[in-house]
């Protein structure tokens, strides 16, 4: 029987040597300069890898993450290499499984946080917000309501955790002495770059990115490069517009949806994850399809 195309759970290229396999994406060896990054279907809730795959996830996921690459192209260098795919694997590989949803990218040291950028008042920073009057350290104004737009966008980092592990929040001043004040100082104001100018674009498409994370990485000169995914349903949270309202928590086009049926069950957020009913595999491929469209077609 012919695999299905749409679906990929982990890829098996046996031409390349594996380096890892996170919590979406496998990475391969190429040479000293290049490595392959294959996007599965692989959905991850609460730092959990669900058992079941979302059919055309992966390929959504490197469509969209492709589009903001070029779009950002011109506010900060990426690892992506123009290299085509089927130039790097053997021929007796599957191409029509991997190549819609791989890409070659440029061999980086990656910085050890990422750079969470909030513009509404959700999820855990409602929750942070709700018991302190902040958001990971930064104060707000008192009387904001969940979903409220902030006064403006503000950076938020995390450090990165191990598949199964969950990321913990830090301040601007622990960045610092992570990665350095001239590193910190150049991922945030990037990161609010990117993030403004995405917003008002997603906007004139009745999107609302009401948060989203920015991952980077350094080359041999120490110069920033933006790296994994960016602005996609699985790093955002997307709002249709025609349906925000301030006090409540709005429909998403993302993994939201995943979770908020997740919260529904009885489990502690513990691997191994709860199975998928075929209802919601099929409403949660629907959304990831429905975000794409709006964004970019």
């Amino acid at each position: 029987m012919k695999p299905n195309s749409d679906v990929l759970y982990r890829s098996h290229i046996k031409s390349l040597p594996l380096i890892s396999n996170g919590k979406v994406r496998d990475i391969y060896g190429i040479d000293d300069q290049h490595m392959l990054i294959v996007t599965s279907d692989r959905l991850s809730a609460f730092d959990v890898i669900l058992p079941d795959p979302i059919p055309g996830k992966g390929r959504i996921l490197t469509e969209v993450s492709n589009f903001w690459f070029d779009r950002c192209k011109d506010i900060i260098p990426n690892h992506l290499t123009g290299i085509a795919v089927k130039d790097v694997i053997k021929e007796d590989e599957d191409l029509e499984i991997l190549e819609p949803r791989s890409i070659v990218v440029r061999k980086l040291k990656a910085l050890p946080v990422e750079a969470v950028i909030r513009g509404y008042l959700i999820g855990s920073g409602w929750k942070d917000y709700q018991a302190t009057g902040e958001v990971c350290g930064i104060s707000l104004p008192s009387g904001l309501q969940q979903a409220e737009k902030l006064p403006e966008p503000i950076f938020t980092p995390a450090t990165k955790a191990e598949v199964g592990e969950h990321d913990e929040n830090i301040d601007f001043e622990k960045t610092v002495e992570l990665i350095g004040r001239d590193l910190a100082e150049q991922v945030r104001d990037v990161s609010l770059k990117i993030y403004s100018e995405a917003a008002d674009y997603a906007r004139e498409r009745n999107i609302i990115i009401a948060d989203t994370k920015f991952e980077f990485g350094v080359d041999e000169n120490n110069q920033l490069i933006l790296i994994d995914e960016v602005l996609t349903p699985d790093s955002s949270r997307f709002w249709p517009e025609e349906s925000y309202q301030v006090g409540t928590s709005p429909p998403s086009f993302d993994k939201q949806y995943i979770r908020d049926y997740l919260e529904t069950l009885d489990w502690d957020k513990t691997a191994p994850g709860p199975s998928l009913s075929e209802e919601v595999i099929r409403n949660t491929a629907a959304k990831y399809e429905e975000a794409r469209d709006k964004l970019i077609s």
